[in-house]
């Protein structure tokens, strides 16, 4: 989320760049106020733009019964500013492509994360500029007006997944520009599909069963990196059982605060939406968990506050081992996992699923 906007998980690649250190006259757009966010158009991919990303979590249910949590994100980043750039001679690739899969057993409390690292060349990962088509070697989402169809295939696990949108696409911010922090540029587009019908199959050790299930998709494109006095962000997606979302990202400063910039959406059961602002919710930590691999200091259960609508919640991990180190992708270690949601609405009492994103705890992002 950062400086792309909540750019947050897109800037996790800049850290495999740093090796591109060339000058070069080529200058990445920025994300302003003006640009009118347009679909399909939008969720092909924007070379123009630094970083990119497409992103996926969900809650899913074999026939069996048993539950998981999933997150798959495709992220493109950009390099052609980091090119030195020779006459009449073309780069050999001008795109890094990074994609990460996470796994959460709910009731076994077991996480399993897979990653994948290709520069855009010979076909083995890209994103397609005039039809929403994402992959990285046998990882692939593509998609029309009607429906997303998602394949993950590596070593002995496959996720084949069907999703079917039962809302519009919902623009964050001010008509879809998410500022991040203060500033020109220090934005990103973003837009979300906040509730998403989920059918398909999965297999693990073996096993093939079909699943069935709910999930959120953001895509979020620009150029911007994280401020100077900014360290990380926490970022939630929640789906009440009410058929209410909630988005709700916190971008820290140095001295643990909010950036002043921190915002969300909140969309009604008919799919308007309320921009909120960082006057307009309250976050709480109720506690904490340190990770024994990386010695990061998380956040591990919230309440959840937006007084105006009267409501409050409850957040907490269904457990709390689901910390990435993603050393062979983008070399940052954070928290993704998926959370159950509790509390009330109006005065009535309300649960939920939801997914929570964390970076800056376990080292400042060096962006």
């Amino acid at each position: 989320m950062l400086p792309l906007s909540k750019a947050p998980r897109c800037w996790r690649a800049l850290g495999l760049i740093a090796v591109f250190s060339f000058a070069s006259s080529f200058t990445y757009q920025l994300a302003l106020p003006g640009r009118t966010i347009s679909f399909p158009r939008d969720h092909f991919s924007h070379p123009d733009f630094k970083t990119e990303w497409w992103y996926y979590t969900g809650h899913l249910e074999t026939e069996g019964g048993k539950k998981y949590g999933y997150q798959v994100t495709f992220f493109r980043f950009g390099l052609r500013d980091r090119q030195k750039q020779e006459k009449d001679k073309a780069p050999l690739f001008t795109e890094l492509y990074l994609a990460h899969f996470a796994l959460s057993d709910k009731q076994e409390k077991k996480f399993l994360f897979r990653e994948r690292a290709n520069r855009g060349y010979r076909d083995k990962a890209g994103a397609a500029v005039d039809r929403y088509l994402v992959w990285n070697e046998e990882w692939k989402i593509e998609g029309s007006r009607q429906s997303h169809i998602m394949e993950i295939k590596d070593r002995d696990v496959a996720l084949k997944l069907y999703l079917t949108p039962l809302k519009p696409p919902v623009l964050h911010g001010d008509r879809g520009l998410s500022q991040k922090g203060e500033g020109k540029g220090k934005a990103s587009y973003y837009y979300s599909f906040t509730r998403m019908k989920t059918e398909g199959e999965f297999e693990i050790g073996g096993k093939r069963e079909r699943v069935r299930g709910l999930s959120w998709m953001d895509h979020e494109f620009g150029s911007n990196q994280l401020g100077e006095n900014q360290v990380g962000w926490d970022w939630f997606s929640i789906q009440l059982d009410n058929k209410t979302e909630i988005m709700l990202y916190l971008m820290r400063r140095r001295d643990g605060s909010p950036d002043p910039y921190s915002s969300g959406t909140l969309i009604y059961q008919d799919g308007s939406t309320r921009h909120l602002t960082l006057d307009d919710f309250r976050v709480e930590v109720l506690e904490r968990w340190k990770s024994v691999k990386s010695s990061g200091n998380y956040p591990m259960r919230w309440r959840v506050t937006v007084p105006s609508e009267q409501i409050e919640l409850e957040i907490a991990p269904f457990f709390r081992e689901q910390e990435l180190d993603t050393r062979k992708s983008t070399r940052v270690t954070y928290w993704e996992g998926s959370v159950e949601v509790r509390g009330s609405y109006k005065k009535r009492p309300i649960q939920g699923l939801g997914y929570v994103e964390m970076t800056g705890y376990a080292g400042r992002l060096k962006v």
